[in-house]
């Protein structure tokens, strides 16, 4: 039998959906494991032991070094390292995103809010940290709330994962029945990242950390990342930006 969605997430979930500037995402996925039916955590579990590129990794445990914006002035002009680092100085972008998650994420665990969080999820949302500036550069999406919501549409396109539906639940509730003026521009992002993410390889599990001295047009051809994103460059429009912690 189906179990209804708990009550007391749902009167989060809207928090989210009323103010996602406010109470994002990233507070969002982690107040669903305390209520989370066993059955469909077991499904998210299942689709990520799935592939054996994540499994593997999860087992492994592996985690990049820590980039530096000094220590990336050494990749030359055309490299995915230069890449990086330029998209990170152009956006005015934390260097340390994916410490400032994790010290989030350990303080939810010391509270006892993510004991039901199965390990390889855990791994994947403190790894999804690590890669997501990087999954910028590749695809092409901008740092912009448009480009923020094709980016987890991608992400989800590749792996059923819950953080990124629940990107998909909160703006499409929010512009369902806060304001139908982003219909348009939400659902274009929404498509065009899905379909990106069906057609090309898989990103979310790749140590691109040991990749940054090569071409960055090199790797993009070699995972099938080709497609133009002008179509969600529009920086103006008023989405979500729900990825990032508060302080970033």
């Amino acid at each position: 039998m189906v179990q209804p969605v708990d009550r007391t997430f749902g009167e989060q979930f809207l928090r989210s959906v009323d103010d996602f500037y406010g109470y994002g995402v990233h507070l969002l996925f982690n107040d669903w494991w305390e209520s989370a039916p066993a059955d469909v955590i077991d499904k998210y579990v299942a689709a990520l032991e799935a592939d054996p590129q994540v499994a593997e990794l999860a087992r492994e445990q592996w985690y990049a070094e820590p980039l530096s914006l000094d220590g990336l002035q050494e990749f030359a002009p055309g490299t995915l390292g230069h890449a990086y680092r330029d998209f990170m100085v152009s956006n005015d972008l934390m260097e340390r995103l994916a410490e400032g998650y994790k010290d989030l994420h350990e303080q939810f665990a010391k509270d006892g809010k993510l004991d039901r969080m199965p390990p390889i999820i855990k791994y994947k949302v403190l790894r999804g940290y690590q890669t997501h500036d990087l999954h910028h550069v590749l695809t092409g999406y901008p740092a912009t709330p448009l480009g923020e919501l094709a980016l987890q549409a991608f992400q989800l396109a590749q792996v059923e994962f819950p953080y990124a539906a629940m990107w998909m639940a909160v703006a499409t509730a929010h512009m369902t029945f806060v304001d139908p003026l982003l219909i348009k521009p939400a659902m274009d992002a929404i498509a065009h990242g899905w379909t990106y993410g069906r057609e090309a390889r898989s990103i979310q599990f790749v140590k691109f950390e040991k990749m940054l001295d090569r071409s960055l047009e090199d790797v993009r051809v070699e995972y099938g990342l080709g497609r133009d994103c002008s179509r969600v460059s529009n920086p103006t429009t008023e989405l979500p930006e729900l990825l990032r912690p508060a302080s970033d």
